[in-house]
């Protein structure tokens, strides 16, 4: 017998005394009995090595076993049972009236084969020592018949040297258990790492896809066969990022522009294959279809030539769906899960079923996972957490781990704000990955007027997210994260340079909103049964009240006027984003009582950031009903109109409380502003216009700027130029025989 690692081990037949009836559903397996092995009427021995006289339960001796003897050679030799069935009855049946092919025998052990399998022991072959007999080209003519425990030596030797003629044809199909090669590749003085992905390897392992930058400084895609030793530079993926494959390398998926594209690796005109503003990571299957992950909303299918996304996923504990993979078989897809769209240490490694909709989680506390077909039907799941590559062994076909993880490198570049590990491979073993610690994400907070021009704000660089400012402008409240997805909430006196805490004792806190009165802060947090909103003093006393729980994801954005309604946004299951607001009595302004949530819009799109008006008429909020997210507004609390005010996407609304002005974020993530005039039921603005060409980070959906009660100028998270990639800068690591590095190090049931 040949283990999956190579290694050959010599067994006995295994006896076992246990009966089973013969129709059994496990033949290969069939038992061995050890009762009375010459009596009749007996079915003995595993069917698929059994003589005919076993098989019809007659009387058996040492013929029997010259037999099994053949049959064992038969299968050496061409790989296959002599006979095979799909239960006991269909061998033991074959074995009592079908005749081997000899066509699939060498005709050098022809004549022994047929003298070992005669149907009548009479006709067989005699004694084992007369193996040699049947293999010389003259026989002598005197030869006396081996009858000793020697002839089992010499067949033995025999069967020895079967294996060696075997073996080699055999080694050639099946893994070869090579050891593990490094090497390190500098990618040539253009290329940049990429914010998500670095570098892809075609699944053939011939041809590499990488970010750089082009002469007039814009990143681009790029490939290179790794039999050449200069990249060609892909005219059109201006802009591009995270490429990806398709299954016979022919073409390079990539994202740019808030679309998803396809180009030839020979070059040519991309095509646009849809909208995909929010798209985080994609995998191109074997039937065509290609599967995107979002930021928010679920998990997506495109078809290869382009169309409109169909939802495959969502998750309902989570809130975003991304880095998805293609499993083998088109059955079903492996992607990241998690409750944070910045924070992924704690987030799951999950599978989609296509055919029944159903999602398994698969592993907690990691991001960015893959399957690598190690084996012929299994292999390995791999994913990251805290900086480090962990694998175990997977059965893709059950969505179901065989083992325990197993740390493998510490050295892969890997970012837990957006879940992305920065590696390849390739169907042949070959693993690509980036080395060295992605930074931890820091910033700092400034400020931004109109002119472009900014200062500090907060001046030390940390992890701000969802900066807003109280109603007199002199705090500034913001959420914090550090390392293990830790958060907080600091409340900046700028005037004064003082950064206080807020005391909330809940974790996962975010979105902090600030009553009229700027007493209060309201914030979302999570539970273990799903998400609610809290309020607090902002002055850290007191401790915090619940004003809701949901199952779902509900998140705070507006105060009406008078501080008795809070505009929210909830993230339903089944019809993505919906606006609500949710009335609350305040005659114990540190003990609120609110009142049953009302839906203020639901519809089959997303609709998010519901922003009250200065004067309580009107919410602007961000719809993606058109395809892409743009700023509508309507009436409160209607009915009414609908009016669009942006025109090329927009989000995050903002409303001026000193002029008559809206703002809101562009998908190139610069301010834009529009004058408007609300009349009667009517709203009219004009054309959306630059507020400021400074751009602003991308925080994956989450408020990264506010207007101060001024109206004149922003407190913004920057977009932080990465530095110009040197030569030598941006080193990819392949690990050749990656595969039977796996197989060794985390065999399957560890």
């Amino acid at each position: 017998m040949i283990t999956p690692t190579g290694v050959v081990k010599v067994l006995d037949f295994g006896l076992a005394a246990v009966a089973q009836s013969s129709g059994s559903s496990d033949p290969v397996n069939s038992p061995t009995l050890t009762i009375s092995p010459t009596r009749a009427g007996m079915i003995l021995g595993t069917a698929a090595y059994m003589s005919p006289e076993q098989a019809a339960g007659k009387p058996v001796d040492k013929r029997a076993d010259i037999w099994s003897f053949g049959a064992v050679l038969w299968e050496m030799l061409t790989g296959k049972r002599l006979f095979d069935g799909e239960t006991i009855s269909h061998i033991l049946a074959a074995v009592l009236t079908k005749e081997p092919d000899w066509e699939q025998v060498p005709a050098k052990v022809r004549r022994l084969l047929e003298a070992c399998l005669q149907k009548d022991p009479k006709q067989r072959l005699q004694a084992i020592g007369d193996w040699r007999l049947l293999l010389m080209d003259e026989q002598p003519q005197v030869i006396a018949p081996a009858r000793s425990r020697l002839g089992w030596i010499a067949a033995t030797a025999l069967a020895a040297a079967l294996v060696v003629a075997l073996w080699a044809p055999w080694r050639s199909t099946k893994p070869v258990d090579h050891p593990l090669m490094r090497l390190d590749v500098d990618l040539g003085p253009d290329a940049v790492a990429g914010q998500y992905a670095t570098t892809e390897i075609s699944l053939d392992g011939s041809r590499l896809a990488f970010t750089v930058k082009s002469p007039d400084g814009k990143q681009m895609i790029a490939t290179r066969l790794l039999s050449e030793t200069k990249p060609a530079l892909l005219s059109g993926t201006e802009n591009g990022r995270d490429p990806f494959f398709s299954p016979d390398g022919k073409w390079i998926g990539f994202f740019a522009d808030l679309r998803m594209k396809k180009i030839s690796v020979q070059g040519g005109a991309p095509a646009v294959l849809c909208v995909a503003a929010e798209a985080r990571g994609a995998s191109w299957a074997e039937d065509g279809a290609i599967f995107v992950g979002s930021n928010s909303g679920g998990l997506f299918r495109v078809p290869a030539e382009g169309g409109t996304p169909q939802r495959v996923a969502k998750l309902q504990s989570s809130v975003t769906h991304r880095w998805p993979q293609a499993l083998p078989g088109g059955e079903a897809v492996l992607f990241t899960a998690a409750n944070s769209v910045i924070a992924f240490e704690d987030a799951s490694i999950a599978a989609v079923s296509l055919k029944t909709g159903e999602i398994k989680i698969l592993a907690r506390g990691g991001y960015f996972g893959r399957y690598l077909p190690t084996g012929d039907t299994t292999g390995h799941l791999v994913y990251v957490h805290d900086g480090v590559l962990f694998a175990v062994p997977f059965d893709p076909a059950r969505l179901e781990l065989l083992g325990t993880a197993v740390p493998l490198l510490e050295d892969l570049a890997a970012d837990p704000s957006s879940g992305a590990g920065h590696f390849s491979f390739s169907r042949t073993g070959s693993f690509v990955y980036r080395t060295g610690k992605v930074a931890a994400p820091s910033w700092p907070v400034l400020w931004l007027d109109n002119s472009g021009m900014t200062q500090p704000l907060i001046a030390t660089p940390g992890f701000y997210v969802s900066p807003r400012f109280s109603p007199d402008g002199q705090r500034l409240a913001t959420g914090q994260i550090s390392g293990n997805n830790d958060r907080r909430f600091l409340v900046y006196d700028w005037q004064r340079g003082t950064m206080s805490p807020l005391g909330v004792d809940a974790q996962l806190t975010a979105y902090p909103t600030w009553t009229p009165d700027g007493k209060h802060i309201v914030f979302r947090f999570s539970t273990a049964s799903g998400y609610s909103l809290g309020w607090i003093r902002a002055d850290g006393a007191g401790e915090t009240q619940k004003l809701l729980d949901s199952k779902n994801l509900a998140t705070p954005y507006s105060f009406f006027p008078d501080g008795r309604r809070l505009a929210y946004y909830e993230n339903d299951p089944e019809s993505g984003y919906d606006l609500w607001t949710l009335p609350l009595d305040l005659s114990d302004p540190d003990h609120p009582k609110p009142g049953k949530p009302e839906p203020f819009l639901r519809t089959s799109s997303s609709e998010r950031n519901p922003a009250v008006s200065p004067d309580g008429r009107w919410i602007a909020y961000a719809s993606d009903e058109s395809g892409q997210s743009e700023v509508y507004v309507r009436p409160f609390p209607g009915p009414g109109g609908k009016w669009q005010i942006s025109n090329a996407g927009g989000t995050r609304p903002v409303w001026s409380r000193t002029s008559r002005e809206l703002f809101f974020e562009n998908l190139d993530n610069r301010i834009m502003a529009t004058n408007y005039e609300g009349k009667n039921e009517s709203f009219v603005a004009d054309k959306p216009h630059v507020w400021s060409d400074r751009q602003l980070h991308d925080l994956d959906g989450i408020l990264n700027y506010d207007l101060a009660p001024d109206g004149k100028r922003f407190a913004i998270i920057p977009e932080l130029n990465a530095p110009t990639a040197e030569k030598g800068n941006v080193r990819m690591s392949f690990l050749e025989n990656f595969f039977d590095e796996l197989r060794r190090r985390v065999p399957a049931g560890r």
